[in-house]
C-alpha cells in the first residue's frame, strides 16, 4: 500500500513524505500555485492499493506518477502492446506519448483493451501527449483535437506545448512567440472544457517560461525537459519553483551515454543496482518525474525498480558533481 502525505494548502512549500513498504522516501515536492492564480485548495490525496508508483502534486490538484513509460520510436502494434502490457504489470501508471511520436492511435488502442486484463480502468492512468511544432499557432485547436481524437481515451491527462517554435519558421523568427502565446490560449480553453486535465510545455527555456507566466490565465503545470546528472538545469528548476511548475524529466540516460560513466558504474556497483537505476533513482530521490523509454519487457520492469531503495548524500553529491551543461538532445536556446 502506498500512501501519499500531503499538505492541503499548495501556497506552502512543504516537504512530501512517500511511504512505500514501511521505506520511507524524502522527496522534496515544493509545487506552489502563483499568487495571481486563485483555487480552491485540493483535498488530500491517497493512491489505490492497485497502484505501485508514488506522485507529485500538480497546480491544479491532479496526481502525477513519479514514474512514467516514454514511448518515443515504439511505433508497431506488436511494439506498442508488449510494451504497455509489460509496464502495467510492473507498476507504471503513466505514459508519454506526443503527436510527432505517430504512435497515439496504436498507444490509445492497446491501453483500451489491456486496462481491463490487468484489473484498471481509465481513471487508473496518467496519460500525457504533445503538440506537434507544425501545429503551433492558429493549427493548435485542430492539432490537440486530432490527439484527442487518435488517443480515444475520453481525455488526456496532461498535454503540454512540444516545442517553443514553429516547425517551418526560422528560430530567431518573432513569429515563434505569437505563435505558442496563442497555442497556449487553446491549451487553456480545453483545459476549460475538461478535455485537457493539465497543461504545460516542454522545451521551454527560462526566458519562454518567464514570457509565459506573464500572459497565461492558466499557468502550467508541467515543464517537461531533459535533465540528467551532466545536465541539471539549475536555473529552470528556480524558474519552476518560483511559479508552482512541475519539473519533469526526459532523457534520464543521456540517451545511453551515461550508463558506461565511470561514477555511474561506481554508484551502481555500491549499491547492487544497475546505472539505468542510479540514474532514474538520483532524479526521483529528488521529487522529480521521469520517463524511461523502452518497449524491452525485461528493462521495462528493471527501470521500474527505484522506489526500493536510497542512494546516500555522497552519492547523490558525487552524480551532481557531473554536472557540465551538456545536452543530448537538441537544444531551444536559440528560439526566440
Amino acid at each position: 500500500m502506498v500512501t501519499v502525505e500531503t499538505q492541503t494548502s499548495l501556497s506552502a512549500c512543504q516537504p512530501v513524505t512517500i511511504r512505500k513498504d514501511d521505506r520511507l522516501l524524502d522527496l522534496k515536492n515544493t509545487v506552489r500555485v502563483p499568487k495571481k492564480v486563485h483555487r480552491s485548495p485540493p483535498k488530500p490525496y491517497q493512491m489505490s492499493a492497485s497502484s505501485t508508483t508514488p506522485s507529485v502534486l500538480l497546480n491544479t490538484g491532479v496526481q502525477m506518477p513519479l514514474l512514467g513509460l516514454g514511448t518515443y520510436k515504439v511505433l508497431s502494434a506488436e511494439d506498442v502492446d508488449k510494451a504497455v502490457d509489460a509496464a502495467l504489470l510492473a507498476g507504471y501508471r503513466a505514459f508519454d506519448s506526443a503527436a510527432v511520436y505517430q504512435n497515439e492511435a496504436e498507444f490509445g488502442r492497446a491501453l483500451k483493451e489491456l486496462l481491463p486484463k490487468h484489473g484498471l480502468t481509465r481513471e487508473d492512468v496518467f496519460i500525457t501527449s504533445k503538440l506537434d511544432p507544425k501545429d503551433q499557432g492558429k493549427r493548435a485547436m485542430e492539432g490537440a483535437l486530432n490527439s484527442l481524437s487518435r488517443l480515444d481515451l475520453g481525455y488526456i491527462d496532461l498535454y503540454l506545448i512540444h516545442w517553443p517554435g514553429t516547425l517551418g519558421l526560422d528560430a530567431t523568427d518573432q513569429r515563434n512567440r505569437g505563435d505558442r502565446a496563442q497555442s497556449w490560449v487553446t491549451l487553456e480553453e480545453l483545459h476549460a472544457q475538461g478535455k485537457l486535465r493539465a497543461i504545460g510545455v516542454s522545451n521551454y527555456t527560462p526566458a519562454h517560461m518567464k514570457e509565459l507566466m506573464q500572459s497565461c490565465k492558466t499557468p502550467p503545470a508541467v515543464l517537461q525537459v531533459e535533465f540528467h546528472p551532466q545536465l541539471c538545469q539549475k536555473e529552470l528548476r528556480s524558474v519552476c519553483k518560483e511559479f508552482g511548475v512541475c519539473f519533469q524529466a526526459y532523457s534520464s540516460l543521456g540517451k545511453g551515454q551515461l550508463i558506461p560513466d565511470p561514477v555511474v558504474m561506481e554508484v551502481a556497483k555500491n549499491c547492487g543496482r544497475t546505472p539505468a537505476q542510479v540514474l532514474l533513482r538520483w532524479a526521483v530521490q529528488q521529487g522529480i518525474p521521469v520517463l524511461p523509454k523502452s518497449s524491452n519487457p525485461d528493462r521495462i520492469k528493471d527501470n521500474a525498480r527505484i522506489f526500493d531503495f536510497t542512494l546516500s548524500d555522497a552519492d547523490m553529491d558525487r552524480l551532481l558533481a557531473l554536472d557540465c551543461g551538456h545536452k543530448y538532445c537538441r537544444d531551444s536556446a536559440q528560439v526566440v
